[in-house]
């Protein structure tokens, strides 16, 4: 049987220091509850939307964010976490787009996440391993 797949999009938030915002996931609500790891801001595509619907509310959602900055294209990838379903679990492509954020953005995380950091794009790459393939964390290193 060929494999399903979801279509998310995810928000590499930079600042102008060339850090990355990243988000400590709340994993209360999972199945495998101890398996802390960190993620980007993003979300699936509703049906009829588009990225920038979705970028759009992601940020507002995850980060209480009203975004209308500039977009740019990073990357795509199949994520290494598969989402279960109703019908068994799915495969997740992430398309993933840089938005750099204003240094006076007040960030407030929502229920989905415990806490939030800017780091360097080493750490990033390492903090992000457990969701996102090599190709993509060798891209931020």
């Amino acid at each position: 049987m060929a494999q399903l797949f979801h279509i998310g999009v995810k928000a590499l938030c930079k600042n102008k220091a060339g850090q990355y915002l990243l988000l400590e996931v709340n994993t209360a609500k999972f199945e495998d509850k101890d398996t802390k790891y960190w993620d980007i801001p993003g979300g699936r595509i509703d049906e009829g939307g588009t990225v920038e619907d979705t970028l759009k509310r992601e940020l507002k959602e995850e980060l209480d964010l009203d975004f209308s900055g500039n977009k740019e294209f990073f990357t795509a990838v199949v994520s290494n976490i598969q989402i279960p379903t109703d019908h068994g679990k799915v495969g997740l492509v992430l398309m993933i787009y840089t938005v750099e954020l204003p240094d006076d953005a007040e960030l407030k995380i929502s229920e989905e996440h415990l806490s939030h950091e800017w780091v360097e794009p080493a750490e990033a790459a390492k903090r992000l391993d457990h969701k996102y393939p090599k190709e993509f964390t060798d891209k931020l290193a």
